[in-house]
């Protein structure tokens, strides 16, 4: 039976997000001639941040004070349409400030408790829980991804199995450039189902870039994940995981069958080294041939089996420069998703606090600092999105991904996901 949710299109976020600075700001704010000088330099330099029509002009409103922190924040008015600016230093709502939150939020990404943070930054569990479902309501890719031109050709997908309430749901992942771009909750794994949660990815994307089609990815078997793709993207070429093979013969013979198992993966990863298709369809078949030779037990020669009859799936990524022939990119962020659905005891609310609690993880994930020793090795990007990007709109890392979710993360008005 289908999934009774459906997906309503997102309210249109008119929130434009720049990086003001904070000891400027209050005289700035004040001063119309010098906060349109400011402005004019933000959209020449960031016209990404902004809606399109501002290069035909725009209007300066009045100034609007929130009852929560009084900071004040200017309006303006572009081809009749209205826009609040808002300083990166703010919280969304004015829910504080982001020199004060952003340490909490850090430690987030490690799934520390928000009972954990209130104990020892102040607030109650609530104001923190609250901050990170705020973050959810961006456009993951828009948010991540800070130009089309840096849209992955070349994607991972696959399902985590989890619970809301107890009753079996998943969470649809898209992967791309060490990032995670996609992630919806699913409450069935059926080709309809799957195909709506892989749909936000698709629909914030095309936000994004309207032409945009991954050329490749990299995922299971699964009939259902395979067939809600072709739906998104007709023109997609499916890849198979080579390492999930590996996989399955290490997890069923490691022990039993010791020197078996070291012949056959020896072998197998061979194949995987291949410089061409060609070669690596004579080494699958030379394998298949040789375990039923060796007349090997059932559990080494099953796999092997599925790899030969699957062969042009798992030989299509020499026909797509670039693209992941094992799910390791995938495998590896759904791991710490894993661990954030553990920590949390799985869902216990509604579906929309669900997608908004994974949504905000997966963005805390994509911008959150690494740890020094990685900074150091890709250069001082400091996050999976600045090296997507090559680059940062603030040093601050949460001011980043709030200027990064300027309108939402949409470039365009969001499209209706299926």
């Amino acid at each position: 039976m289908a999934s009774p949710v459906s997906k309503s299109v997102p309210r249109v976020n008119r929130t434009i997000v720049v990086p003001f600075d904070q000891a400027r700001y209050p005289k700035l704010i004040v001063r119309p001639e010098e906060f349109r000088a400011a402005l004019d330099n933000f959209s020449r330099l960031y016209p990404e941040l902004f809606p399109p029509e501002i290069g035909s002009g725009y209007l300066l409103k009045e100034i609007y004070r929130s009852k929560k922190l009084r900071i004040p924040t200017r309006r303006i008015t572009v081809k009749g349409v209205h826009y609040t600016v808002r300083p990166a230093f703010v919280m969304p709502y004015q829910a504080g400030m982001v020199d004060e939150v952003e340490k909490a939020l850090f430690l987030r990404k490690f799934d520390v408790p928000f009972w954990a943070l209130a104990y020892v930054f102040g607030k109650d569990p609530m104001y923190w829980y609250r901050l990170e479902q705020s973050l959810g309501r961006n456009s993951v890719v828009g948010t991540t991804v800070n130009h089309p031109e840096s849209l992955p050709e070349h994607l991972a997908a696959d399902e985590k199995h989890t619970r809301i309430q107890g009753k079996k749901t998943y969470v649809a992942t898209t992967v791309g450039n060490q990032c995670i771009l996609g992630v919806s909750v699913a409450q069935e794994a059926s080709e309809e189902a799957l195909s709506r949660a892989y749909g936000v990815f698709k629909s914030e994307a095309q936000s994004l870039d309207p032409d945009y089609s991954p050329k490749s990815l990299s995922t299971d078997s699964w009939k259902a994940t395979k067939g809600a793709w072709k739906r998104l993207f007709p023109s997609i070429t499916f890849i198979c995981c080579f390492l999930h093979v590996f996989i399955k013969i290490r997890d069923r013979c490691r022990k039993k069958f010791r020197e078996l198992y070291l012949q056959v993966s020896e072998k197998l990863w061979n194949c995987y080294k291949a410089k061409n298709k060609a070669s690596f369809s004579q080494r699958v078949r030379r394998l298949h041939e040789w375990v039923l030779i060796k007349s090997l037990p059932e559990v080494l020669v099953s796999p092997v089996k599925k790899l030969r009859e699957n062969l042009p799936e798992f030989a299509a990524a020499y026909d797509c420069p670039g693209a992941h022939r094992t799910s390791n990119m995938v495998d590896r962020l759904m791991q710490w998703m894993d661990r954030h659905l553990f920590t949390i005891r799985y869902f216990h609310g509604t579906h929309s606090s669900a997608e908004l609690n994974i949504r905000g993880w997966a963005l805390i994930r994509n911008f959150a600092p690494c740890n020094p020793s990685t900074v150091k090795k890709h250069n001082g990007l400091k996050s999976p999105a600045e090296r997507l990007n090559q680059s940062r709109y603030h040093d601050n890392w949460l001011q980043n991904l709030l200027i990064s979710a300027s309108l939402g993360g949409y470039r365009s008005p969001p499209l209706n996901p299926l």
